[in-house]
């Protein structure tokens, strides 16, 4: 797909998200300025009414046209109501038009974007804040539709109405028009004000409201904690202070657009004032007619109402360009982990696992220091140590959830860099200790991998990982539906549904993260024994601090700050008395 011309400019993004209505929407455009000519049509119409029959200044001139030419008032009356039915159906087909077009572009550019956010690698998730993504999507893309869908088309209403009220006010009287159009000036210096103040307000109030969403976000998903620790209070008075602040600087930026409005609204309203004064002027000196001060009385509201809505359509704007850069910058960030253009697409990762001088952090906190370690296919092999040594980092080096600083990961002979991202992580079967059930059947949370998986697969992995029994004995089976995160289940039965996920799509690897440390051990015996019993060629590498599930591994690695202190069989590391030594030793009791 061809990518998309980067701009800094939120209206050029915006309209670079027209393809496929972009002719629509200009002819909808066009409506605007059709149907707000149009606006002149009554107050024309009126202008010869009563220059032609209501004249008080040449009564014997109306008398005539009255007696003699009815006609024209019945085709001046018939052509006022005429477009005034054909204008409103203009404005309605033009709404329609505008809401279509929007709604469509929403649709494209969320969906876009919720693509772009799955496709980013673990560093965009360990940058970005979900409740400010959240607010991305929602609130920030309401104001780029409501750009599309209002404040374009009002802006387009105030130009056409003004410039062509002003066309037809030079048409009857340059003077006159002068006159009325004598204070825009000062309207454009308050206008120019008011943007300069609101600008920033108005990013301010973005970042406030991606914070309480950040923050209701957070709540909602750590409720149970909340709940353990009966912090409810707690939260709601940080939920709350997040809400003031908010509020504070929602009410900051409504009271600004006060501050500048008497002095628009005074402008706009000081217009009925002149024309009565500078009109009456010249209709009594014979400069205008009293049909053309009609007319001017008539159309005094469409420069009247372009004078009222400039600081909002400024507001609006300012709303729309703060809401466009979130959306912006999320729509041009690029994952910096991405598959070659080169890679095979249809390959399948077979198991062999090769570690060069691998060296990992995060930010300026190293990790990983130099690990070497080679895993033959269908090997299994036991990853230990502290917490933080390095365990989890180290097997999220392999599906390339990060990249390595330095030193090389191979998969099957061939760097993972060179592989193909859908290839390598389809190959790939993960289950780890804080397990993710999304709101679905258990049937469909095991086959989420492949979801035409057979039945009878699906109740065959769940066996395996020793949850088939638990399973039949719920109210619906596997067609029960369990709650988000797997609220509903137990920590154990949770772990196995993930295991049965992580063997259904008989990966060629297959990564354990203290799987089981949430089952008994006669639970944990046989899913070991299961695991041994998988027919196809799977590596298994198994990060766990119990013995009992290390201690059958081909080979044990000790990790202690980043480094590979001890590795080789159980036996093996129990002879050399270090790290695993003591391990086993504390968890049998002292004795060996």
């Amino acid at each position: 797909m061809k990518e998309r011309e980067r701009t800094t400019s939120p209206v050029r993004w915006l309209f670079s998200d027209l393809k496929g209505f972009r002719a629509l929407y200009v002819f909808g455009m066009v409506l605007t300025v059709v149907y707000n000519f149009m606006q002149l049509t009554v107050p024309v119409f009126c202008q010869y009414l009563v220059d032609l029959f209501l004249d008080v200044t040449d009564t014997a001139k109306s008398a005539y046209n009255l007696e003699h030419h009815k006609d024209w008032l019945f085709w001046l009356v018939a052509g006022m109501i005429g477009f005034t039915f054909l204008r409103t159906v203009v404005v309605y087909l033009d709404c329609m038009i505008y809401e279509h077009v929007s709604q469509g572009m929403l649709y494209r550019i969320r969906n876009r974007l919720f693509r772009k956010i799955l496709n980013q690698d673990m560093e965009f998730y360990d940058t970005f804040r979900t409740g400010d993504l959240m607010t991305r999507l929602t609130g920030d893309l309401d104001a780029v539709r409501h750009m599309m869908a209002w404040v374009v088309r009002v802006v387009i209403e105030c130009a056409a109405l003004l410039l062509s009220a002003v066309i037809y006010f030079f048409y009857m009287d340059w003077l006159m028009a002068i006159c009325v159009l004598a204070l825009s000036p000062l309207i454009c210096v308050v206008t120019i004000a008011f943007k300069k103040k609101v600008a920033p307000m108005h990013k301010a109030l973005r970042e406030k409201l991606s914070e309480l969403n950040t923050a209701a976000q957070e709540n909602i998903s750590g409720y149970r904690v909340v709940k353990a620790f009966a912090r409810e209070e707690y939260e709601m008075e940080r939920f709350q202070e997040k809400n003031v602040e908010f509020s504070n600087a929602r009410k900051e930026t409504a009271l600004l657009w006060l501050r500048y409005f008497p002095a628009i609204e005074g402008c706009a309203d000081a217009l009925p004032v002149i024309l009565m004064l500078f009109g009456g002027i010249f209709l009594i000196n014979g400069r205008i007619s009293m049909g053309e001060y009609v007319a001017y009385s008539g159309l005094l509201w469409t420069v009247a109402n372009p004078m009222r809505n400039f600081g909002s359509i400024i507001n609006e704007f300012q709303r729309f360009h703060s809401a466009a850069q979130k959306v912006m910058e999320l729509d041009y960030t690029e994952p910096g982990i991405v598959s070659p253009e080169h890679a095979d697409k249809g390959r399948k990762v077979v198991g062999k696992v090769r570690f060069e001088n691998v060296h990992f952090s995060y930010g300026d906190h190293p990790i990983l220091d130099g690990i070497n370690l080679e895993i033959e296919p269908g090997q299994t092999i036991a990853i230990m140590g502290e917490t933080g040594s390095g365990k989890t980092s180290l097997i999220q080096l392999i599906p390339r959830f990060y990249d390595a600083n330095s030193g090389r990961i191979l998969i099957d002979d061939t760097d993972v860099k060179e592989w193909d991202m859908h290839a390598l992580r389809s190959g790939i079967g993960m289950a780890t200790q804080d397990v993710l059930l999304f709101s679905d059947s258990i049937d469909g949370n095991i086959a989420y991998g492949d979801s035409h998986m057979p039945e009878d697969n699906v109740k065959c992995m769940a066996k395996r990982a020793a949850a088939s029994e638990f399973i039949d004995s719920m109210p619906e089976g596997y067609n029960t539906i369990i709650g988000e995160r797997g609220v509903g289940l137990s920590g154990g039965q949770k772990q196995r549904i993930s295991l049965a996920r992580a063997m259904a799509i008989h990966p060629g690897i297959l990564i354990l993260d203290d799987t089981t440390s949430a089952v008994d051990m006669e639970t944990e015996k046989r899913i070991q024994n299961s695991l041994k019993e998988i027919q196809h060629v799977c590596t298994k590498i198994v990060i766990a601090q119990r013995i009992s599930s290390t201690k059958d591994a081909d080979q044990i690695y000790i990790l202690e700050h980043g480094r590979i202190t001890e590795h080789g069989t159980h036996e093996e590391l129990l002879a050399k008395k270090g790290y695993y030594y003591e391990v086993a030793k504390l968890q049998n009791g002292g004795e060996l």
